[in-house]
């Protein structure tokens, strides 16, 4: 798992995403909202938006909210027009950032995320300086214990099975992280990898599509981390922001430390 992930896991663990949940339900929503406007409002016919719809049920976002964000989209209900902009940049160690963000100001936008970069001790890059480091994935995490059996969410996964269901689907690959399992696919893949799983009767925790560093930079020091830590919580923090994605490894002892 690289860096950004094993830090977003953290801080969940920590509270930091349910002290966010309004900020991270109005990103949600935005989501939602450009994939419809790209794609149209039908759910089959159009792929991110599946996925982006389920990760906004996943994430408990009612659904007359969601359905109001997909007509927004479309045009049915008046709204804001959002447009998707990238931004690629370094940390310090020469750590790639690559920034996916949705505004309806690209010029104020861009400013702020420069600054950023700038007070956290990273620099903007020129666009494609760091882009051909990144690959669009989707990934489905399921756990690897059985969930708690009120929620009837599937039964733990039995290895072999989990990877001939998923294989089947289309993923590219099935590696076990901890206590998930990590299933990889092409984006266009995601959703049905994903409810193949659950078809299978297996439980699935989240699905989402996300830019996969192709190469990693380790951090060994713990002020390097904290440094690159700063820089991907600004970013990550900013509102117009959807996802912060970068290419480090750190050690989860390391990682425990700078979070403690």
């Amino acid at each position: 798992m690289s860096g950004h992930s094993k830090w977003a896991t953290i801080k969940h663990r920590k509270g930091a995403a349910d002290k966010a949940r309004g900020k991270l339900f109005a990103k949600l929503i935005r989501q939602v909202e450009v994939a419809a406007r790209e794609g149209g409002g039908d759910l089959d016919a159009n792929a991110t938006l599946r996925t982006m719809y389920q990760k906004a049920r996943d994430n408990s976002v009612p659904l007359d909210t969601i359905e109001r964000a997909i007509k927004r989209g479309t045009g049915e209900l008046e709204g804001v027009s959002y447009e998707q902009v990238t931004y690629e940049g370094y940390a310090p160690g020469g750590v790639a950032m690559f920034v996916d963000v949705l505004t309806d100001n690209r010029n104020r936008t861009g400013s702020e995320i420069r600054s950023l970069f700038t007070r956290a001790g990273g620099s903007l890059a020129e666009p494609g300086a760091v882009a051909w480091q990144f690959e669009r994935k989707g990934v489905v995490v399921v756990p690897a214990a059985a969930p708690d059996s009120s929620e009837g969410a599937g039964a733990a996964p039995d290895e072999d099975e989990l990877i001939l269901v998923a294989l089947d689907a289309g993923a590219e690959d099935v590696e076990q992280e901890g206590d998930t399992w990590r299933v990889t696919a092409a984006a266009a893949d995601t959703m049905a990898v994903r409810e193949a799983i659950e078809a299978a009767g297996i439980a699935v925790t989240s699905a989402d599509l996300t830019y996969a560093p192709q190469n990693l930079i380790e951090l060994t020091s713990v002020s390097e981390a904290k440094q690159v830590m700063a820089v991907l919580d600004a970013l990550d923090d900013h509102d117009d922001v959807q996802g912060v994605y970068a290419n480090f490894d750190i050690s989860d002892s390391l990682l425990e430390a700078i979070a403690g």
